[in-house]
């Protein structure tokens, strides 16, 4: 599955590393976006750039306050799904994702990965 981690960070303590850890060990094809260019993994954090392809599911880190251009961001990308991990639950949004035709799905993506739920 192409998955998308939206708020990508290279730093090992961070969920979203954690994140890309095991989507990478589960085999998925992973993508980052940050507001930080770097290197997590061997993986290209993309800043600013929203050409991503046939992207399955975002995974969100990226807190509500951050979130302002998210719908925008969406509609380029035109994912099936979008997680909302723990700590970026935004309900303002979900009625605009989902009329995009995007699933919204508040849950841990790590816990969704080692409980075989992706």
């Amino acid at each position: 599955m192409r998955v998308l981690i939206f708020g990508a960070s290279n730093n090992p303590e961070r969920y979203a590393y954690k994140a890309l850890e095991l989507l990478k060990e589960k085999g998925h094809e992973v993508f980052l976006k940050g507001n930080k260019a770097g290197i997590a993994l061997g993986f290209a954090i993309q800043v600013g750039k929203n050409d991503f392809n046939h992207i399955h599911t975002v995974t969100l880190y990226v807190g509500p306050q951050n979130q302002q251009n998210l719908i925008e961001d969406l509609i380029q990308i035109k994912p099936k799904r979008i997680i909302f991990n723990p700590g970026t639950e935004n309900p303002n949004l979900y009625a605009e994702i989902e009329k995009l035709n995007i699933k919204v799905e508040e849950a841990c993506t790590l816990v969704l990965l080692h409980t075989n739920q992706f």
